[in-house]
């Protein structure tokens, strides 16, 4: 017989590494080629929100920085999945720990069986923690970008199609969450 704790941990881990695949696949199949910048934009930042929102700051960062190294790995980039890995955890665990600072607390949050609900967070909060995301990983690859092609030039080119991709990713994310009560 399984105790609940085992049985609790073993659906996180499970539930982690199914984030960390639709994080993967977010990012590999829904991609459209950027000519300038020799990279893409893709739907892997949809995927790292609702990991977000869904797993909680540990388990939705682990799920976000391995999902999208992972996505570069197999997708042909893995040059860039160092950066990617560090990144896209920094953007999973930023959102993450403002949403936690945005969540709702005080009295009267017991319901009939004397449990204590977990109130979802206020919607500009969970917007202003998105978008803090967001500044994380556009800064971040704006940095590696620099480094990588040793023109700060050359890396500037890639952030309004950064701005682009989290822009879609958060409003696909708000969408996923009115569909879907259990996210938080």
């Amino acid at each position: 017989m399984i105790m609940r704790s085992e049985m609790d941990k073993t659906q996180r881990l499970v539930t982690t590494a199914l984030m960390m695949s639709l994080v993967m696949l977010g990012t590999i199949v829904f991609r459209i080629p950027v000519p300038m910048t020799q990279g893409y934009v893709n739907l892997g930042d949809a995927m790292v929100f609702i990991a977000v929102m869904l797993l909680g700051k540990k388990y939705g960062t682990a799920a976000a920085g391995l999902g999208s190294a992972l996505a570069d790995v197999l997708g042909g980039y893995a040059m860039w999945a160092p950066w990617t890995l560090v990144i896209k955890a920094g953007m999973a665990f930023i959102t993450a720990v403002i949403i936690e600072h945005g969540r709702v607390s005080g009295n009267g949050n017991e319901n009939n069986d004397g449990k204590v609900e977990i109130k979802r967070p206020v919607q500009p909060a969970l917007i202003a923690a998105m978008i803090s995301g967001s500044i994380i990983m556009c800064s971040g690859y704006f940095i590696a970008e620099w480094i990588m092609y040793g023109n700060p030039g050359a890396a500037a080119l890639g952030i309004p199609w950064n701005i682009g991709q989290a822009s879609a990713g958060m409003i696909i994310a708000l969408l996923v969450r009115r569909a879907m009560p259990r996210l938080r």
